[in-house]
């Protein structure tokens, strides 16, 4: 009896599990840049001493994320920019470490530093935050080059902002923050070769209508295996009564 009540049990947690990433994913469809996560159900055999081999359980892991990039959402703002391929944005994540995303709607900040949509200082090719002068218009070419002009003075160059292109070698991989950085958290070098698209923005590569019906899949899943937790429970009852009117 105990084989029906564990190998729903696993079932159950995994839908429960797919439906928790779904409904993630659905959340950010219209967030800038958003990658969805993408899921899948693996069977694991349970192999151990006095255990049935014929045992297998259900487990949901998460398989990376979808790679594929947003639609273009042209805004005509300055300051607005997609990276082209596969580069991304280097940030500063709230932990200090350069993180990576995609979100390339950029703002400056009161205290004159730009950073994106989120609050996440930007960085230049150096690794370093940038600063923009008070009243300064903000100028972003296709390479990531920023310039500044100031009224009656000549244009300045502020810097280049970090653009990294991941390799299979050192791929990217989500964090519990939503960034994405390197497996041994190392930074990526950048990338001379990445360009921008300007005055566009990448948006969330989510399809809502897919993750709603997965959403529902998952439901009915979920609602499936616990159905089956309950008819074990009746057949263990009715064993029960079976055998105290025997005795």
């Amino acid at each position: 009896m105990d084989r029906l009540i564990y190998t729903s049990m696993t079932g159950a947690s995994a839908a429960a599990a797919r439906q928790t990433v779904l409904a993630n994913n659905l959340a950010n469809a219209s967030t800038n840049g958003f990658r969805a996560e993408l899921s899948q159900f693996r069977a694991v055999p349970l192999n151990s001493q006095g255990a049935a081999t014929t045992r297998v359980f259900a487990l949901e892991a998460t398989s990376g994320y979808d790679d594929r990039a947003g639609s273009v959402q042209r805004t005509e703002r300055n300051l607005d920019a997609m990276a082209q391929g596969n580069a991304w944005f280097a940030v500063q994540g709230l932990d200090g470490t350069e993180a990576y995303t995609r979100n390339g709607a950029l703002e400056v900040n009161a205290q004159g530093t730009l950073v994106n949509s989120v609050g996440l200082t930007m960085l230049s090719d150096g690794g370093a935050p940038i600063d923009v002068p008070a009243g300064a218009q903000i100028a972003l070419g296709q390479d990531g080059t920023l310039t500044a002009k100031v009224e009656g003075q000549p244009p300045n160059t502020l810097g280049r902002l970090k653009l990294a292109t991941p390799t299979a070698d050192a791929p990217l991989r989500r964090s519990e923050d939503s960034l994405f950085r390197t497996a041994a958290g190392d930074p990526l070098p950048a990338d001379p070769l990445a360009r921008l698209q300007t005055g566009a923005i990448e948006s969330s590569n989510v399809n809502a209508v897919e993750s709603m019906v997965g959403m529902i899949a998952a439901a009915r899943q979920f609602e499936s295996q616990m159905k089956l937790m309950q008819a074990a429970e009746t057949n263990d009852k009715s064993a029960s009564r079976l055998l105290s009117t025997q005795g």
